[in-house]
């Protein structure tokens, strides 16, 4: 990671903000080939993604009031102003609210649209982790003694070890960033199978959901539940809608056959 110390002048410019601006333009490219494909104007995926920017933010923000509610009531105005504390389950759930507003608009079915969408969450996810790992966004994993550990002196969040400098942790960003680009490159390698509505985006809620999971060992949040986090526990309700999808999908595709 590296200090976050850009400025214009005497205006900040935050590292994760960089790299979210760079993910969500990432994702609107992806997702506006898509909708291409699928038969709608460019003007389709140009309009979801910037729903989906508004949505997901505050969807973002307001997880994370949720999750911190004793930490919200104290400072609320410092709490929402604040650069770092972005919840991506958050993030999903206003952004897909915002899309629908677009897809009813243009009469296309929520599924396919989601479709369209799936390989560009997580390119965006990919970007945005990346953004995580050079600001230091806190999001890092318990301590380490692997070859590949790191340390996050410069974390916009402050970093909890700097008397020890013989402490690592795992830099579960970086991690992340591996999974959701491969669930991305397997999306876009399998986008144009013959299948029915939801397939792509089923598919991208078991990948990129279980990638979560796994990563969730070996980061510090608190386990909430049966030895699991919050993370967990919500990965594994997507899981579950997405296989659900995936399995009525092959029950489609056996009756056609």
């Amino acid at each position: 990671m590296i200090p976050d110390t850009l400025h214009v002048g005497p205006i900040p410019i935050h590292l994760f903000g960089l790299f979210l601006a760079v993910a969500f333009l990432a994702a609107g490219q992806i997702a506006t080939r898509e909708f291409v494909r699928l038969g709608y104007g460019d003007e389709v995926g140009g309009a979801a993604m910037t729903w989906a920017v508004f949505g997901s933010l505050i969807g973002a923000k307001l997880w994370l009031v949720l999750q911190e509610w004793s930490t919200f009531v104290r400072s609320p105005i410092d709490f929402v102003l604040a650069g770092s504390g972005w919840v991506f389950f958050g993030g999903l759930a206003g952004g897909a609210l915002a899309v629908t507003h677009v897809l009813r608009r243009e009469g296309i079915p929520w599924l396919r649209g989601a479709d369209a969408c799936a390989p560009a969450i997580a390119l965006g996810q990919t970007i945005g982790r990346l953004g995580c790992q050079v600001s230091g966004d806190g999001d890092w994993g318990t301590v380490t003694t692997v070859p590949w550990g790191m340390r996050y002196p410069h974390a916009v969040v402050g970093w909890p070890y700097a008397d020890d400098p013989s402490i690592h942790v795992h830099p579960t960003p970086l991690y992340e960033a591996a999974g959701y680009l491969g669930v991305f490159l397997f999306l876009w390698w399998r986008r144009r199978d013959v299948a029915p509505d939801g397939v792509q985006f089923a598919r991208y809620l078991v990948l990129a959901s279980g990638v979560r999971f796994l990563v969730e060992f070996v980061r510090t949040n608190p386990v909430v539940a049966g030895g699991l986090t919050a993370a967990q526990l919500t990965g594994l309700v997507l899981v579950a809608v997405g296989a659900s999808i995936l399995v009525g999908a092959k029950r489609w595709q056996r009756a056609a056959a």
